[in-house]
């Protein structure tokens, strides 16, 4: 004979404060383990949006990021002869040369300046980004010392309000406009005229084109002919392939950072099922023996203490989850340590972290409970009854 779920549910409503305590431990279990999969997964969001597949970057070869790359004016005009390349209506190449540097900036409410990427292109380089629309002001002119600034750092930094101005390579920038990037990583960056910008700084190399495509599947042999040509000496690589090696070095820190505090965690919320299940034991003894007694196999009992367990994480699992869920409503800005710049990006909750979050759950009830459990279906019938 089976035992009936109603059964189950029964004894965890008989013990209310002790099922409460037990699944609100695992709900904080879950919610740790839930943040740091929407952590890493809001910032993979975040650095891959930022791309588009119907584009590709080019960097000097073996440089990782568009800091430490340089392209020579002549490369960069060669790149626009290539037949892969697209054009617009009147026949001008959607190339888009760009320069990368650094600036420091004051945080809100913090007085150490943070390091912020300051990013020179023009303004064909903003008609290859679709995904990018100004929000309050307007764009910056070419051939003059404007610039615009992402949504990630007019909410974040101070001094970058409309008509207010940032000093960086010693001239005065007016901020004209502030941008919505769609949560890309171009919400953390500062726009102006590539030309301008490298006066300023004193370039005489772009830091990397950005190229759009005639079409996507035109990449393989657009990738080929740069590497081909001696006179580029460039690696070509699609923006989203791209902009994803980026985030790696921060993803792993938040990954195996995230994971291990799991684990620890885990480890007290199924030793404290496991509490919980041997005092439900220890009270029920009389009650396992008469069920005995009834004709109910030992596989039933065990099956009905394991399912009291399950359901106890998956109450914590959904009430973790929960919680976790309104962390998408907030934003985080840090360091990226690829670029060395301060990135802004949020909690991003996916049907896989779902998913992935209550097989967690379910696995500490499973293991939590799974020893309760094989005592109370080797209790002995006579010995139960004695207890009592």
């Amino acid at each position: 004979m089976k035992i009936p779920i109603s059964y189950v549910f029964r004894n965890l409503w008989t013990r209310k404060l002790t099922t409460l305590l037990t699944a609100g431990g695992m709900a904080l279990v879950v919610f740790v383990f839930a943040a740091v999969l929407m952590l890493d997964a809001g910032l993979k969001r975040t650095l891959v949006s930022t791309g588009s597949y119907d584009n590709a970057i080019l960097l000097r070869q073996s440089a990782q990021t568009e800091i430490q790359s340089s392209v020579y004016r002549d490369q960069a005009s060669l790149i626009e002869t290539l037949p892969e390349v697209a054009r617009d209506v009147d026949g001008t190449p959607l190339v888009s040369k760009e320069t990368i540097v650094l600036t420091q900036i004051s945080k809100k409410g913090d007085d150490r300046p943070a390091n912020v990427v300051v990013r020179g292109l023009p303004l064909v380089g903003v008609k290859i980004r679709p995904q990018v629309r100004i929000v309050d002001g307007r764009m910056f002119r070419p051939g003059t010392s404007e610039i615009i600034v992402g949504h990630g750092i007019s909410e974040g930094f101070e001094g970058v309000g409309i008509g207010e101005r940032q000093r960086f390579a010693g001239r005065e920038w007016t901020v004209v406009g502030v941008f919505d990037a769609n949560r890309s990583g171009f919400d953390s960056e500062m726009w102006g005229d590539v030309d301008q910008m490298m006066q300023a700084f004193r370039r005489a190399a772009y830091s990397s084109v950005i190229v759009r495509l005639r079409n996507p599947s035109d990449f393989d042999s657009f990738a080929r002919r740069v590497g081909e040509d001696q006179r580029l000496v460039l690696d070509a690589k699609r923006e989203p392939l791209f902009y994803e090696e980026q985030s790696r070095t921060l993803s792993t820190f938040i990954s195996y950072l995230g994971i291990t505090l799991s684990i620890i965690f885990s480890i007290g919320a199924m030793i404290g099922a496991m509490i919980t299940m041997y005092a439900a034991v220890a009270n029920r003894t009389s009650e396992i023996g008469t069920l005995r007694a009834l004709g109910f196999r030992r596989s039933s009992i065990l099956a009905a203490f394991l399912a009291e367990s399950i359901l106890l994480a998956a109450a914590g699992g959904l009430a973790g989850l929960v919680l976790a869920s309104f962390l998408q409503a907030f934003t985080i800005t840090t360091m990226n340590w690829q670029s060395f710049s301060q990135l802004a990006f949020g909690f991003d909750l996916t049907p896989r972290i779902v998913l992935m979050t209550l097989i967690f759950s379910l696995a500490m009830g499973l293991v939590g409970g799974f020893l309760p459990s094989v005592r109370a279906a080797r209790l002995e019938i006579v010995d139960s009854l004695r207890a009592a």
